[in-house]
């Protein structure tokens, strides 16, 4: 049995537990080992995909740089082209028209 001077010395779980009861976790406590585990797993297959590729590794890097240039080019000309169309566009949202 525990007496009044034990149980200043107790904390809310040890409380609890006594009761039979624990606290409640928290979301952030569940989500981030899966979170964490998931990108574990998309890291490892993506090592595997490289290592496994059908193409030596010059090859492979020279391609994925040749993707990632063409792909920050394709940005680039994306904003290019709607930031000339926000300029062409009045205050109010309405295209001004230039003759």
């Amino acid at each position: 049995m525990v007496n009044f001077n034990n149980l200043k010395k107790l904390d809310k779980d040890d409380l609890l537990h006594l009761v039979g009861l624990e606290t409640r976790r928290d979301t952030v406590d569940t989500l981030l080992p899966v979170v964490g585990a998931f990108a574990a797993g998309i890291l490892v297959g993506a090592g595997l995909g490289l290592l496994l590729a059908p193409k030596p590794g010059n090859q492979l890097r020279d391609d994925l740089r040749q993707r990632l240039h063409s792909g920050q080019e394709y940005l680039s000309n994306a904003v290019g082209r709607s930031s000339e169309g926000a300029a062409q566009t009045g205050p109010q949202g309405s295209v001004s028209r230039t003759a």
